[in-house]
């Protein structure tokens, strides 16, 4: 499947056998439109309840290239794609009504969207925009731990706020990985120590399932946090003890 004009994503990393796309969000009436008229009509109808025109234009322009992307990875058309979603809201591909094997993840914040694709179901990605003026150790006190709250809490100024979007894109990235949502208390959790202190890649395991083995990747750059995480081990990942980590 491809789309008629100059697609609004590009390919942004290749590493460890997944492929991540860089979606530009800057508004786009145009394309905006062209988007819109790949969804499905229960896709039209999740657009509509979005209040806000900015959330209308990243979930359009993030679910349109992520259906071309995903039509052209799987040799399908738009009309057979479908998706379907585990309890906790992480999202498969469906093909002609069957589950397709091809792993994929998306996040957008800001003007920045990405999007991995892999031969791995367990998988997750997060963009975060990096924003200044916000209570860093207040929100913090509530989504990390005592060494990560301790490194937040030693920092100041740029330092201080780069830190936070860094420990939160992966943290969210493996939150994502797992499928779990926020029936996983992040706090309850921290990532490998030496990626708190700059490492750009690690081995995590999850406590409430500590023989599963996920890499993680720190992938921020000058526009924006990023992080990405995906399963290395065979065993398939126990989510659901994740609500009493």
């Amino acid at each position: 499947m491809t789309i008629e004009t100059a697609p609004w994503w590009s390919r942004w990393r290749e590493t460890d056998g997944v492929t991540i796309l860089h979606v530009d969000l800057a508004p786009d009436s145009e394309r905006e439109q062209r988007a819109f008229l790949l969804l499905d009509e229960e896709e039209k109808s999740r657009w509509r309840r979005f209040l806000s025109v900015r959330a209308r234009r990243e979930f359009v322009l993030c679910r349109a290239a992520l259906r071309v992307t995903l039509c052209d990875r799987l040799g399908c058309s738009n009309r057979q794609l479908a998706f379907g979603y585990l309890e906790h809201g992480k999202p498969f591909a469906v093909v002609g009504g069957r589950r397709a094997s091809l792993g994929f993840n998306v996040s957008h914040s800001g003007g920045h969207g990405l999007m991995a694709f892999a031969e791995n179901e367990w998988l997750g990605v997060d963009v975060e925009e990096r924003v200044a003026g916000r209570d860093f150790e207040g929100i913090g006190s509530l989504v990390y731990g005592a060494a990560e709250r301790q490194l937040l809490a030693t920092a100041a100024g740029v330092d201080k706020m780069q830190l936070f979007f860094r420990l939160w894109s992966m943290k969210e990235a493996l939150i994502k990985a797992i499928g779990s949502g926020f029936s996983l208390n992040p706090s309850r959790f921290e990532v490998p120590e030496p990626m708190q202190r700059g490492d750009q890649t690690g081995v995590f395991h999850f406590p409430h399932a500590p023989s599963d083995a996920w890499r993680l990747l720190d992938l921020g750059e000058p526009r924006f946090a990023a992080a990405l995480a995906y399963r290395m081990s065979s065993s398939t990942p126990n989510a659901e003890a994740a609500r009493d980590a």
